[in-house]
């Protein structure tokens, strides 16, 4: 395991050296074994790593690796960038299971975040945050982002949004059914996964309009 976490880092931090190595190993394959066909896998597997280097070291990680913590200590946006958006460099250092730490580092492009999606989402600085690695080999982490702090406070509004707008429209006609019938659906969605007091008794009253309603 930690020889594979050691080639996942090296191939999602390192993307030129990693094409380079594609090179020389095919390369000299092709030559020892006078096949040419070697050749053939160098620039797919090029263009895989570098689409899909670290979201395969995400998955690793979070499947094989131990839960422990991490704290971002440098952030620096450098002049490259990447859908029109600065990336940034960042420096870490991990919790590792004796307690002691060890320092990482991973851009913009190299981070390894689970769940696997099309976003990139850094926790801040200075504020600690869950990952997890292969034990011996802690400087390659993937970052647990909807259990960080930031993620769950993102993944409440997210869910807050469908109750926004249904209390919109709600609001702009109490009387219509189908508008009370949403938000009260809206509502049960949200407080099925956050006990909040508030939200609970909108819903009480919510229902109660609706018997008056029908």
């Amino acid at each position: 395991m930690i020889l594979i976490s050691k080639i996942l880092f090296f191939t999602s931090h390192h993307g030129f050296y990693t094409v380079i190595l594609l090179f020389l190993f095919f390369g000299l394959l092709s030559y020892i074994t006078r096949k040419a066909w070697f050749l053939i896998p160098i620039i797919p597997l090029a263009i895989l790593n570098g689409f899909g280097g670290q979201f395969l070291n995400a998955w690793f990680l979070n499947k094989y690796g131990v839960e422990s913590t991490a704290i971002i200590t440098s952030d620096v946006e450098t002049n490259s960038t990447l859908n029109e958006m600065y990336i940034h460099d960042y420096e870490a250092i991990v919790k590792k299971q004796d307690g002691k730490y060890i320092s990482t580092f991973f851009s913009t492009t190299s981070a390894s975040i689970y769940p696997i999606e099309n976003a990139i989402r850094i926790p801040r600085t200075e504020v600690p945050f869950p990952v997890k690695y292969i034990p011996r080999y802690e400087k390659n982490i993937v970052i647990l982002y909807n259990q960080s702090e930031e993620g769950k406070a993102v993944e409440r509004y997210s869910k807050l949004a469908p109750v926004n707008a249904a209390r919109i429209k709600y609001e702009a006609d109490k009387t219509n059914k189908e508008f009370v019938t949403e938000y009260i659906s809206a509502l049960e969605d949200y407080t099925a996964s956050y006990d909040d007091e508030q939200y609970k008794a909108k819903l009480k009253e919510l229902r109660q309009e609706l018997e008056h309603l029908k």
